[in-house]
């Protein structure tokens, strides 16, 4: 069994084929599957996914890059739209990109805040995003996880070394995407090699970021083998091994 912990299935490359990239899924022995929100409108087709798929979970939250759009969004929007369905288990993604800078500085930051209230209010995980912007997202998760605690789930982890050990000292899991399968990425390798296993989860993300051999390809859920077995000889540990102790992360950080 293998869990997709990240994933966009309401972008039409996707969804406009969903019943055969379930199927597909299934197939490669992917047992559940958690499809990510990124805006409103994601959030809508999303709900119409939860409602056909029994194995398809979801989130609710603004993707940085949306975060100009969405600079007078509530705390209690965000705690309405996680209650509308009992498949809706995690807060995101949200965090800071500052490679990108789609939207402003200051409206990543203060949504992101928000996210984290919403996460700890519902107890529901944050999915969270960073890039380039190490420093400023380990600030804001430190202070604010002595405010209150709340699980953190790194996704599609790429930072440093010491930027996942500071990390771990918080309590925060990872997910590993097709990147770590990606040539001349002999950092990443050596930080996944140092994160402990029980903090460990794979993704796709897609339609983003196919493995290896599939990389430059739409990718899907199904996918995920590739970077399972990569992970496996990283780990030195047996494919089956992987499947099993990502999976089991996943149900510990989702209560699921």
């Amino acid at each position: 069994m293998i869990i997709d912990s990240h994933c966009h299935l309401d972008f039409d490359v996707l969804n406009n084929n969903l019943d055969k990239v379930v199927l597909n899924a299934q197939n490669a022995g992917v047992k559940y599957i958690l499809t990510i929100c990124t805006n409103n409108k994601s959030f809508t087709k999303i709900l119409d996914i939860l409602q056909k798929y029994k194995n398809i979970y979801g989130t609710y939250g603004i993707h940085p890059h949306e975060t100009r759009n969405y600079s007078n969004l509530l705390l209690s929007e965000i705690m309405e739209n996680l209650s509308k369905n009992k498949k809706i288990i995690g807060v995101g993604e949200s965090g800071l990109d500052f490679y990108y800078k789609n939207s402003e500085l200051n409206f990543q930051k203060e949504l992101f805040i928000k996210h984290i209230n919403a996460s700890q209010n519902s107890s529901k995980p944050l999915i969270v995003h960073s890039r380039e912007a190490e420093n400023e997202t380990f600030d804001i998760l430190s202070n604010e996880i002595k405010n209150k605690d709340f699980k953190i789930l790194m996704h599609c982890f790429t930072g440093s070394k010491a930027f996942a050990h500071k990390l771990l000292d918080i309590g925060c899991y990872f997910s590993a995407s097709g990147i770590i399968t990606f040539k001349k990425n002999n950092d990443l390798l050596e930080t996944f090699k140092s994160i402990p296993n029980d903090r460990i989860l794979v993704e796709t993300d897609s339609p983003y970021l196919s493995p290896e051999p599939l990389r430059g390809k739409t990718n899907e859920p199904s996918n995920i083998i590739h970077t399972v077995k990569f992970l496996s000889k990283i780990k030195n540990e047996s494919e089956s091994i992987v499947s099993d102790f990502t999976s089991k992360n996943f149900f510990r950080l989702f209560n699921f």
